[in-house]
C-alpha cells in the first residue's frame, strides 16, 4: 500500500507520528471572515487579507469587527465560530474566507501544526502550506513564540463542507520521521534482487540544519545505507532510501526498519510495512525521478498468460482525482496480450495531468517502454475522470504516441469542467489577462482536436454521471463527428460516475484496441498536426515544429506528401522554424517542398538520416540546425518551465534581516507545496552556498533581487529584467518604489536546457506581493514575465503593470508584451 489516505484523529496526549508530545491542543473556537480572496487557475489573484497583512494595515480581530467593505459595498466582518462534534470548523464562510485562531504559549517552544481541510495558513505572519484534501498527514515545524501566535487560515470550497481542522502539540524530538505518507514498493517474489526505492517525510523541528545524515534500511536482515541531502531548519522533507529485497522468498507482509542515522547515532527509527506479491499480480514500482530526483511510483497490472511469440500491448492508465495509482492498475483485469501502467500524476489529485502530471505520465511512460518493451505500433491510452481528462489531453498533445485511446467519464478542458483549483477562465477581460491566459493555451485540447485524427479515439461514459456529465462526452462525440472517420462512443445505461470496473475495465473498449495499431511513418503521407508549445509538443510522424512566430499561440501545419512525385505541398500556421524528416526518400531523390503558395524549395537527398530544417522569411529557405540557445524544443519559456531539471531553491543572505527572513521562508513555503501537491522534494540552499557548476543543467528558482541575492549576478546578469531595491527594469521601462514583484524566467547561460525562474520584489511589499504560487496549480498560465505591484492583491488584473513573452531570441523587443495602460 503506497499511502494511508484516512485521517488519523489525534488523541489529547498522543501525537500521531508516533512521538510521545506533551499538551496537545485541538483549536476549538475561532473567528472567520468571509468573501476576502479569489484564487483560481490564472496567475491573477486577489487576498484583501494578504495585502492587508503586506501593507501593515490588519487589525487584530475581534467579533463583530468589520474588515472589508467591497466595491459594491458589501461588509465582510470577523464573526465567532466553532467545531462541530468532529473537532472541524465548518461553513460557507470558509469558501472564500479566513479562518483566525490563536494560541498562547508560556514560553518559546519548537511545536508541529497539524491542519487539514485548508488552503494554507500565515502562522506569525510566514507562509506554510495547506493540506487541502485533508489527508491528515501533513506536520509543520514551527517557532513558538511567548505569549499569543496568530494563525490566519485560507479556506476553500473544500473547507466550506469539508470542515478544517487545527491542532498544536509541542515538539519533545528535534528530527522525527513521519511514516503516515509514505512511497512504498511492492516486492515481486522471484523478480527483485536489485534494490528498490522508498521515501518517508523527516522532520527538522530544530533551528540548524540537519547534515551529514543516513537512512538505514534493515529487511530479512539484509542491510542498506542511503546518504540524505540537507534538511534545513523548520523544514520537512521526503526522503529515499534504498531497501534490499533480495531475502525475501514468499507472498507476505513484512517489517522493515528505517534508522535515521547521523555519525553512527540513532536520531529516529520507525517500522513499515512492505507488501511482498507473487509474479503476474498486480503490484507497484518505484523509481527516481528525473524531474525532481524525488521517489515515485507506478501501478502495474502485467500481462497474464502471455501468448508465445506474440509481442504484446502496453496501455497507459491514467486515474481520476483522489484515486492511487495502483488503485488504478487493480481495476482492471490482466489482459493476456498487454501490460497495463498506471502512474501518479504525482499525487492522487496532483496537477490534472498537465504541468508536471503530464511530465510524470510520460516519465513512466518511457520506463514502461524500456521494462515491458512492448510492440511499438500497440501502445494505448485511457483513463477516468480526471484521467479521462488527461486521456483527452495527452493524446491531443501527443498524436502518434498512441494507436487508440479511451477516454472515460472525463471531461475535456479545464475551463469548462475544472476542478479543486477552479476554472481556466476561457477568455481574458482585458489585454493583460488574454496575454497572461494565453500560457494556458496547451490545455485546449479543442483547438488541438484535430490532433485526433492520428489514431482511433472510444468514448465511454455513463448516461447517468452527476460528477461529470454525459454532455462532455456527447460534446467531443459531436467534435470528432465532423471530422473523424474512426471513433466509437457508447454511453452506458444507468451508468453513474462510477459504476464499478467496467468503469474503466470496459470489454468492448479493449476489444477496440485489439483493431488499432499506430502506422509507420512511411505510411503517413497526410499530416494535420497543432501545438501551442514545441517544447511540450512539437513532432508528429516525420513533421517537427521547432520554433513559433507567436508565442505560445497555436501553431499548426497541413502537408501532402507525394513519394512518387518526390513533393510535399502545404500550409503552415504561426511556424518560424519547421523540420521534415527525409529518411522515407531515396538517397539522390530531388524533393520539391512548397509551403504556403511559396516558392518551392528544392532539396537533393544524401541519406536516409537527412532532415530538413525550414526557415520562415519572406519565403521559407533551407536552414541549419536550430541552435539551443535559442527558444525551441527544449526551452520555450513561460515561468513554469524552470521549475523542472531537478530544480534548486536559492534564497537569499545579503539583504536586510527582514528580506532575507522573507526569502527563506518564501523558498520553504515553495519547496512545501511542492511536497504536497506533487510528491516532491527538492534542495534549499543559500546564495552563499549556491554554485552554478555544482547544480550544472539543473532548474533554479532565485528568491531576492540583485541586492539581496548572491546568485543573482551568477545566473541573471544579461537578462534584460533588472530587479533592485525600490527599482526594476524591464527593457527600456523603468518601475519605482519598493511594493513591486515579480516572476520572470530566464535562460542559464551555462546550459542547453535549464533555465532560471526568479520571484522578486523591489522591496519588502513587492516580495510579498509574489508570495502566492498560484505557478503550482495545474493548468494556471503564467508567461515568461509578469510585473504587478501589491495592489495587484487588492484590486487584481489592475494592479499588473505589465506581462509579456520574450522573443525567439530571448530579447524583450523581439517579443510579445503588454503594457497596462
Amino acid at each position: 500500500m503506497i499511502k494511508n489516505k484516512s485521517i488519523i484523529f489525534v488523541l489529547f496526549f498522543m501525537f500521531s507520528v508516533g512521538v510521545k508530545a506533551q499538551k496537545a491542543f485541538q483549536f476549538t473556537k475561532g473567528l472567520v471572515v468571509e468573501d476576502c480572496h479569489q484564487y483560481g487557475r490564472e496567475a491573477l489573484y486577489t487576498d484583501q487579507l494578504a495585502y492587508q497583512l503586506y501593507n501593515s494595515s490588519l487589525k487584530k480581530p475581534s467579533e463583530g469587527q468589520s474588515f472589508y467593505t467591497s466595491d459594491n459595498n458589501t461588509k465582510s466582518v470577523w464573526h465567532a465560530i466553532a467545531v462541530d462534534s468532529t473537532n472541524k470548523f465548518k461553513g460557507r464562510e470558509l469558501a472564500n474566507g479566513y479562518l483566525y485562531l490563536t494560541y498562547e504559549s508560556d514560553r518559546e517552544q519548537t511545536a508541529l501544526l497539524n491542519i487539514s481541510g485548508h488552503s494554507m495558513v500565515y502562522f506569525n505572519g510566514q507562509p506554510r502550506t495547506g493540506d487541502i484534501y485533508s489527508d491528515g498527514w501533513l506536520y509543520l515545524p514551527v517557532q513558538l513564540k511567548k505569549g499569543t501566535n496568530e494563525l490566519y487560515i485560507r479556506g476553500s470550497r473544500f473547507s466550506a463542507w469539508g470542515g478544517i481542522s487545527a491542532k498544536i502539540s509541542p515538539a519533545t524530538k528535534s528530527v522525527i520521521i513521519n511514516k503516515e505518507d509514505p512511497t512504498l514498493p511492492n516486492i515481486v517474489v522471484g523478480n527483485q534482487q536489485e534494490p528498490l526505492w522508498g521515501a518517508l517525510v523527516v522532520i527538522n523541528a530544530s533551528a540548524q540544519p540537519l547534515t551529514n545524515l543516513q537512512f538505514k534500511s534493515q529487511l530479512e536482515r539484509k542491510e542498506m545505507v542511503t546518504a540524505v541531502p540537507t534538511i534545513p531548519p523548520m523544514t520537512t522533507r521526503k526522503i529515499g532510501f534504498r531497501i534490499d529485497p533480495s531475502g525475501i522468498r514468499q507472498k507476505g507482509e513484512y517489517a522493515s526498519n528505517i534508522s535515521l542515522l547521523q555519525k553512527g547515532k540513532v536520531l529516529d527509527q520507525q517500522d513499515v510495512m512492505l507488501q511482498a506479491v507473487e509474479a503476474g499480480e498486480h503490484y507497484s514500482n518505484t523509481f527516481v525521478s528525473d524531474i525532481d530526483g524525488s521517489i515515485q511510483y507506478y501501478g502495474v497490472a502485467p500481462q497474464a498468460n502471455a501468448i508465445a511469440n506474440n509481442k504484446s500491448a502496453l496501455f497507459l492508465s491514467v486515474h481520476g482525482a483522489g484515486v492511487e495509482a495502483i488503485g488504478q492498475a487493480r481495476a482492471y483485469q490482466q489482459k493476456d496480450w498487454g501490460t497495463l501502467v498506471a502512474p501518479t500524476n504525482r499525487r492522487p489529485r496532483g496537477f490534472n495531468w498537465e504541468d508536471w502530471g503530464r511530465l510524470d505520465a510520460l516519465e513512466v511512460f518511457e520506463i514502461a517502454k524500456a521494462k515491458f518493451k512492448p510492440d511499438p505500433k500497440q501502445i494505448y491510452l485511457t483513463g477516468h475522470s480526471m484521467g479521462g481528462h488527461g486521456t483527452w489531453y495527452l493524446g491531443a498533445t501527443y498524436p502518434g504516441k498512441w494507436a487508440a485511446i479511451a477516454p472515460c467519464a472525463g471531461y475535456p478542458t479545464l475551463s469548462a469542467y475544472g476542478s479543486a483549483d477552479g476554472k481556466i477562465p476561457d477568455a481574458g477581460k482585458s489585454g493583460i489577462e488574454s496575454l497572461l491566459l494565453q500560457a494556458s493555451n496547451p490545455s485546449n485540447v479543442l483547438e488541438l482536436a484535430r490532433n485526433y485524427d492520428a489514431g482511433g479515439v472510444y468514448i465511454h461514459h455513463g448516461d447517468s454521471d452527476k460528477v461529470v456529465s454525459v454532455d462532455y462526452a456527447r460534446q467531443m462525440k459531436t467534435l470528432l463527428a465532423s471530422f473523424h472517420k474512426d471513433f466509437s462512443y457508447y454511453e452506458y445505461p444507468g451508468g453513474s460516475h462510477w459504476f464499478g470496473n467496467e468503469s474503466v475495465d470496459w470489454k468492448p473498449l479493449f476489444e477496440y484496441f485489439k483493431w488499432h495499431t499506430i502506422p509507420d511513418d512511411s505510411a503517413v503521407n497526410k499530416v494535420n498536426f497543432s501545438t501551442a508549445n514545441p517544447a511540450v509538443s512539437s513532432a508528429y510522424h516525420w513533421v517537427s515544429v521547432l520554433q513559433q512566430q507567436q508565442p505560445l499561440k497555436y501553431s499548426r501545419v497541413m502537408l501532402d506528401r507525394n513519394k512518387a512525385e518526390k513533393n510535399i505541398t502545404g500550409t503552415t500556421d504561426n511556424v518560424s522554424i519547421l523540420s521534415i524528416n527525409l529518411s522515407d526518400f531515396r538517397k539522390g531523390d530531388n524533393v520539391s517542398i512548397t509551403l504556403d503558395g511559396g516558392t518551392s524549395v528544392k532539396y537533393q537527398v544524401n541519406s536516409a538520416s537527412d532532415v530538413l530544417y525550414l526557415y520562415r522569411s519572406n519565403n521559407w529557405v533551407i536552414g541549419k540546425t536550430p541552435q539551443l540557445n535559442e527558444k525551441g524544443t527544449t526551452r520555450n519559456g513561460t515561468f513554469k518551465e524552470p521549475f523542472n531539471h531537478r530544480m534548486v531553491l536559492v534564497y537569499s543572505t545579503a539583504g536586510s534581516p527582514e528580506e532575507n527572513e522573507w526569502s527563506y521562508n518564501k523558498a520553504r513555503y515553495d519547496a512545501e507545496v511542492w511536497y504536497y501537491r506533487g510528491n516532491g522534494a527538492v534542495d534549499i540552499v543559500s546564495d552563499k552556498d549556491f554554485k552554478p557548476a555544482a547544480y550544472a543543467d539543473r532548474g533554479v528558482v532565485i528568491y531576492g533581487n540583485a541586492n539581496t541575492n548572491r546568485a543573482w549576478k551568477k545566473l541573471l546578469a544579461k537578462c534584460p529584467i533588472q530587479v533592485q531595491r525600490d527599482n526594476i527594469k524591464v527593457g527600456s521601462k523603468q518601475y519605482k518604489g519598493d511594493n513591486i514583484g515579480a516572476y520572470f524566467m530566464w535562460p542559464r547561460a551555462d546550459s542547453d536546457i535549464a533555465s532560471v525562474a526568479v520571484i522578486t520584489g523591489t522591496g519588502l511589499k513587492g516580495m510579498q506581493a509574489a508570495d502566492a504560487n498560484q505557478y503550482f496549480a495545474g493548468g494556471s498560465g503564467f508567461p515568461d514575465y509578469m510585473v504587478f505591484s501589491l495592489d495587484m492583491l487588492r484590486d487584481g488584473e489592475k494592479g499588473v503593470k505589465v506581462a509579456g513573452f520574450y522573443g525567439n531570441d530571448w530579447s524583450i523587443e523581439k517579443g510579445q508584451q503588454v503594457v497596462q495602460p
